[in-house]
């Protein structure tokens, strides 16, 4: 008889442990049986539904609350995807529909379902949902920035385009212009890619100790940890996309090791990312060889181009990079065996003028050697470059 008082002692702990976790937290948390009906709720998710918990429990959560889309048109029973957790026996997770409060207003709402089993039967399901009202609202004032935005560079790139026109019988003041435009777009890089480092990839990496140390202090909640979980891991991509994004605006290693390394490393991550068959060839005394800040930013961003048209164009199977001195002319030289092409005689495509502006702002030539079925080679000379 005292076992089964203390049986009953320690059941009436644990449920009460339970409660207790279910009303701290801010998410609205119900449970549903086989037939749809509340069979528990949290006070922050009647509340947030403008119910009382006893309002609710016993009554078809669908009709209460999901019985409708977010143009008011009917939603039925059968399309409910927050049944499908115990029909079809697996969990789910939705953001793009709308929850139904007590005064008849919906609001966006982002939910997940997960099967409750009792052994191998599924016997309900657990719901977890909350407001997304301000997320969406972000994200629709995002929206209008970034449209705000293209517009504003369909306006600049009108301009520019004018500006072009204007100066077509000009090649030198034309040439002076894309010089100055290369030099502040590699300026406004380095000055986003510094602001991004220094601020969302910092406040990243506090967001991601701090929810480490939250993580740490949870106890024996599988809830919360798994939630805490997926927090991390969304956090460990953005700071990925971070590092991805910072390293097209300004590789670090140009700054750091030189151009050497850079394109080395340049074509190292093209082999992963392409699958294609890579090979480097700098000779010591190239390695040797500094040629100053904006002559280094220069071929790297030509580099950088071949191998974006070698990716999109080319179907090769290998590149190689070489770089050697000719007595004391520099010779960079970029060769696939992909489809080649016609070169032209006054290069039409804005990849190929950008590549020849900037090898004649640093006062060298670029040639293009390609024919269709033969692949492509194209050389870059620095005349007086080797000290």
């Amino acid at each position: 008889m005292f076992a089964n008082l203390h049986n009953l002692s320690h059941h009436a702990a644990w449920r009460r442990q339970l409660e207790l976790i279910l009303e701290s937290t801010g998410e609205g948390i119900y449970g549903i049986d086989l037939r749809g009906r509340c069979i528990f709720i949290n006070e922050a998710g009647a509340a947030m539904l403008g119910y009382t918990p006893d309002e609710v429990l016993g009554r078809s959560m669908h009709y209460l609350i999901h019985h409708s889309h977010a143009d008011e048109t009917l939603m039925p029973v059968h399309e409910c995807r927050i049944y499908k957790a115990f029909q079809e026996g697996r969990g789910i997770r939705v953001d793009d529909e709308v929850l139904w409060r007590r005064e008849g207003r919906s609001f966006p709402a982002e939910y997940a379902s997960y099967p409750i089993r009792d052994g191998n039967a599924v016997v309900g399901a657990v719901v977890t949902f909350n407001d997304i009202t301000e997320r969406k609202r972000t994200q629709r004032l995002l929206q209008e920035a970034h449209d705000q935005l293209e517009r504003r560079v369909r306006e600049r790139t009108a301009e520019l385009t004018t500006a072009h026109d204007s100066l077509r019988q000009s090649h030198q003041s034309l040439r002076r212009l894309s010089a100055h435009l290369n030099t502040v777009r590699e300026e406004e890089r380095r000055h986003i890619a510094r602001d991004i480092h220094d601020e969302l990839g910092a406040s990243l990496t506090a967001l991601q100790l701090e929810m480490n140390w939250l993580r740490q202090r949870l106890g024996d909640d599988a809830m919360m940890r798994d939630k805490l979980d997926g927090m991390l891991e969304i956090g460990s991509h953005a700071m990925q996309a971070v590092r991805r994004i910072l390293n097209d605006l300004r590789p670090g290693v140009l700054d750091h090791l030189g151009l050497w390394a850079a394109l080395e490393t340049l074509l190292l991550d093209f082999q992963k990312r392409s699958g294609l068959d890579c090979h480097y060839r700098c000779t010591p005394e190239i390695e040797r060889c500094r040629l100053g800040r904006d002559a280094e930013i220069a071929l790297y961003r030509i580099v950088q181009e071949v191998l974006t048209n070698v990716s999109r164009h080319a179907r090769a199977t290998q590149v190689r990079l070489e770089a050697r001195a000719d007595h004391r002319d520099l010779l960079l030289s970029i060769a696939d065996d992909g489809l080649g092409m016609q070169v032209p005689l006054q290069p039409t495509s804005f990849g190929l003028l950008g590549m020849r502006e900037r090898t004649l702002a640093l006062g060298g030539t670029l040639d293009i050697d390609s024919h269709p079925g033969a692949g492509t080679r194209i050389v870059l000379r620095l005349p007086n470059a080797i000290a």
